[in-house]
């Protein structure tokens, strides 16, 4: 997945914890019809809010289209929504279904969604109409407003107000904190820690009972596509898992990956996306991708956990190195990744208990000052960008599902001279300065400060598979010319810095640990370890998630100059496509370990 380029309902709902202050939900039911029912949710805040809106339909099925209208009793102003097309004149208010949903069977149900603003009172629609038929005969209307403040000792003191005032205790943590990692669980995914296991038994011995070790380990949950939120498990059945999981009073991360950009990962093939932008991908990604993920996230018995939002891997660094290729080129031109990860943002950091980091690539990719400086401008603008500007992220993420170590402790200096020749000279390096990830972060870090971002803003490098280790795992460099000084010494054993898929030889990294280091706020593992990065065998044609053969996960291929200098790959055989579990795969980073399982 790795494109580098080296030249270059019913009841209200309990009110949740805002730094500004106040905040409201409501709820209203329209039900008891012949036709319809409605379910109306409000989280509220001093000028605005946002409106999840569901239709049941309760009568015949609809499939030429459907129409959903109300009144607001006040003077509320739509000022964008998802999920329908709308249109408001005074306080009249018609939202239609999209495209791609003109259906509504008999039970079936539809979730829209917009935001708001509103002045001195903010009343719920007293009626909904579908199709022109009313939904009911009138709703029943739920209000609970809430007033909290934290105390020193981390108390929340709630009033909630029905038909009578009452003060009660709140002791739920579900506080933006300064690093979500800090005093956290991780969330193990059941369905991964099933694969660990599974194959720990089969393998038995010594090496099963290293495997079992990685099932205790937190690993990130992948949206690779829109299916993805709702299939299987789905995003709601492992935010319940999480909610179990912390069931000791604990409180858990769970990190969960922002992947479905139209024309996704546009250098390379093997983790290419559904959607495209030149197939209204950017407006799809919007209302059928992350307005259903935000609507989820935001579900207010989700706001103990700490919910880490990893944002679209792959995508802004592409812009720096990558115009060359077509999908990239579009991607720049219609503004599809910019665009987007300002739609996402905007929605996940409206979010409280949701904590975004960005995609920054890896060492081995935008270590050179010509494609650092660059990189550092284009996403810090992209930020800048959003409502909250530079707050609406809490750090940067790097080497997510790459290889590049942590550290190089046997090649500490890039300028140490050897046979007068610096090391960065190496052919290895290229007169990249930045030989591993902590390094790299930290300049990055340094850089998106001097940019203007908070100083408190933090770094995660993900270690599931750049531990290199194993009995060949040197322990110093010798030689008298830079090459051989720096093949000798350097723990990443790639062939060339370039390659990415299904790496031989590498092995798991540091354990997912908060605060490792100054600056950074945890070592992470994104990529699950044993999933594929890409299928090791031409196929036919895409998988149905638009997953295609990459020759760069062909053990066999040379790539070329700009890829990975005319070298092989480096991949393993028999890999399947990309998020597959490969049990040799998995093997093989077991055993590799450093530090060992």
């Amino acid at each position: 997945m790795r494109a580098t380029n080296l030249a270059r309902g019913g009841a209200a709902a309990a009110a949740l914890t805002l730094s500004a202050g106040l905040l409201t939900l409501a709820s209203t039911s329209a039900s008891a019809a012949p036709g319809c029912s409605v379910d109306y949710r409000v989280n509220q805040w001093d000028t605005g809010f946002t409106a999840t809106v569901t239709l049941k339909n309760l009568g015949d099925p609809i499939s030429s289209g459907w129409t959903l209208e109300w009144d607001f009793p006040g003077n509320q102003k739509i000022t964008n929504g998802w999920s329908a097309t709308y249109s408001q004149s005074g306080q009249h208010v018609s939202a239609k279904n999209p495209s791609w949903a003109a259906s509504l069977p008999t039970g079936g149900s539809a979730s829209i969604g917009f935001n708001a603003s509103y002045s001195s009172a903010n009343p719920a629609p007293t009626s909904f109409k579908l199709n022109g038929t009313t939904c009911g005969d009138g709703p029943t209307t739920t209000t609970s407003t809430s007033t909290s403040t934290s105390t020193s000792t981390s108390t929340t003191t709630s009033t909630t107000t029905t038909t009578t005032t009452t003060t009660t205790t709140d002791t739920n943590p579900g506080v933006h904190v300064a690093n979500p990692y800090v005093g956290a669980k991780g969330y193990l995914n059941p369905d991964y820690v099933a694969n660990v296991n599974n194959l720990a038994d089969a393998t038995g011995g010594a090496l099963g009972t290293s495997m079992r070790k990685v099932a205790q380990n937190s690993t990130a949950v992948w949206m690779d596509r829109i299916g993805a939120i709702t299939a299987g498990r789905g995003l709601t059945g492992h935010l319940d898992e999480a909610l179990r999981q912390a069931a000791g009073g604990t409180p858990v991360v769970i990190q969960v990956v922002v992947y479905d950009l139209p024309n996704r990962d546009c250098a390379a093939l093997a983790s290419n996306g559904e959607l495209k932008v030149s197939e209204n991908g950017l407006a799809r990604y919007k209302a059928e991708y992350i307005d259903p993920i935000a609507a989820i996230l935001a579900d207010p018995k989700y706001r103990s956990l700490r919910i880490v939002g990893i944002i679209e891997p792959d995508s802004l660094p592409n812009l720096v190195t990558n115009l060359s290729k077509p999908k990239c080129a579009e991607a720049n031109s219609s503004g599809a990744y910019v665009q987007g990860i300002q739609y996402a943002l905007n929605k996940l950091s409206a979010i409280p208990n949701v904590y975004n980091y960005v995609d920054i690539a890896h060492s081995g990719w935008l270590g050179w000052d010509s494609n650092m400086g660059p990189a550092v401008q284009l996403i810090a603008n992209t930020i800048k960008g959003t409502t909250k500007g530079v707050n609406s992220v809490d750090g940067f993420v790097s080497n997510m599902a790459n290889t590049s170590p942590t550290d190089e402790p046997n090649l500490p200096d890039p300028n140490l001279t050897v046979g007068s020749q610096q090391l960065r000279s190496a052919t290895f390096y290229q007169w990249n300065p930045y030989f591993d990830e902590a390094d790299f972060g930290t300049e990055m870090r340094n850089r998106f400060i001097a940019a203007g971002f908070p100083s408190g803003i933090g770094m995660l490098i993900d270690t599931s598979r750049n531990g290199w280790g194993g009995p060949n795992r040197p322990t110093a460099a010798t030689g008298s010319t830079v090459d051989a000084y720096v093949n000798s010494g350097r723990v990443d054993r790639k062939l060339h810095r370039g390659n990415w898929c299904n790496q031989a030889g590498a092995g798991i990294g540091e354990r997912p640990t908060a605060a490792p280091r100054p600056g950074f706020d945890a070592y992470v593992w994104i990529k699950p370890p044993g999933e594929s990065d890409g299928i090791a065998t031409k196929t036919d044609g895409p998988n149905e998630e638009g997953k295609q053969h990459d020759p760069m996960c062909d053990p066999a291929y040379r790539g070329d100059d700009q890829a990975n200098g005319g070298n092989l790959t480096g991949a393993m055989p028999g890999a399947p496509h990309a998020g597959v579990w490969f049990p040799a795969g998995f093997t093989s980073l077991v055993q590799n370990a450093y530090p060992a399982l």
